[in-house]
C-alpha cells in the first residue's frame, strides 16, 4: 500500500509540474492575430505617444530637475515575460537615495505585504506627487514598449526583491501571470489599490493571462485613460 501511496503521489507532482508547464506557456497558445496585433499596435502607439507628449515630457523634465536636481529618469530592475530580467524607466517621483528608506518605512509601519505602498509615502517630492497622480511618472516607460520590454496591456512587473518574496511565500501559484507580456497598465491600475491585497492582485494577473484578447485590451485601455485624466491614480 505504501507504494501505492508514493506512486500516486509522485504521478500528482508530475501532474502538477506539467500543469504549471502548460500554464507559462499559455500565451504562445493564443492565436497568432492577437499576438501579433498587439505586438503591432504597442510599437505604433509607443511612437505616437513618444512624440505626441513630448511637451509634457520636457515640462516633467524642467519640473524635477528645478526641485530636486540631475537624475530625472529612475531605473529599476523588473520581472518580465517568461521571468526575464529588465530594466524598467520612470520618472523620478522620490528624493534621491529613496531606496535606502525602504525597509526602514517597512519597519516603521510594521509592513509584512510582499508589496510595500504607502498613500503618503514621505519620500515623494511635490512634482512627485502630481506625475503619480495622472501617472506622468510612467510615461519613459514607452521606451519599454518600444524595445519590446513591455506592452501596454498586462500585469505589472514585479521589482526584482517582489518577485523573490512572492516565490518565497506562493511558489508557483501566480505563474501564470508571468506568460504573458508585463504591461503599463491592468486590472489594478484602475482599481483603489490601496484597498488591494497582494495576493488579490496577483490573481487578478492570472484571470488576464487566462482571458486577455483584443476587446479586453481595448476596454482596459479606455479604463485607464478615463483614470488617468480624472488623476484618480493613487502611487
Amino acid at each position: 500500500m505504501d507504494g501505492i501511496k508514493i506512486l500516486t503521489k509522485d504521478i500528482s507532482t508530475v501532474q502538477e509540474k506539467q500543469g504549471l508547464y502548460e500554464n507559462h506557456l499559455l500565451y504562445t497558445q493564443k492565436p497568432i492575430m492577437y499576438r501579433f496585433s498587439k505586438r503591432a499596435v504597442d510599437i505604433i502607439a509607443a511612437i505616437l505617444g513618444i512624440i505626441l507628449l513630448s511637451p509634457i515630457f520636457l515640462l516633467t523634465v524642467a519640473a524635477i530637475l528645478m526641485e530636486d536636481g540631475p537624475g530625472v529618469i529612475y531605473t529599476q530592475e523588473r520581472i518580465g515575460k517568461n521571468r526575464k530580467v529588465f530594466k524598467i524607466y520612470k520618472f523620478r517621483s522620490m528624493w534621491k537615495d529613496a531606496d535606502k528608506l525602504h525597509e526602514k518605512l517597512r519597519k516603521k509601519y510594521n509592513n509584512t505585504e510582499v508589496s510595500f505602498k504607502l498613500t503618503e509615502d514621505p519620500r515623494v517630492t511635490k512634482t512627485g506627487k502630481i506625475i503619480r497622480k495622472f501617472n506622468i511618472d510612467e510615461l519613459p516607460q514607452l521606451l519599454n514598449i518600444l524595445a519590446g520590454d513591455m506592452s501596454f496591456v498586462g500585469p505589472r512587473p514585479l521589482p526584482v526583491y517582489e518577485y523573490e518574496e512572492e516565490q518565497k511565500r506562493y511558489g508557483e501559484k501566480y505563474i501564470q501571470r508571468y506568460s504573458v507580456p508585463q504591461g503599463l497598465t491592468c486590472y489594478w491600475q484602475i482599481s483603489d489599490r490601496a484597498k488591494q491585497s497582494f495576493e488579490t492582485r496577483m490573481q487578478q494577473d492570472v484571470d488576464y493571462a487566462a482571458n486577455c484578447c483584443i476587446s479586453e485590451d481595448i476596454k482596459l485601455m479606455i479604463k485607464t485613460l478615463f483614470f488617468t485624466i480624472c488623476g484618480k491614480a493613487k502611487y
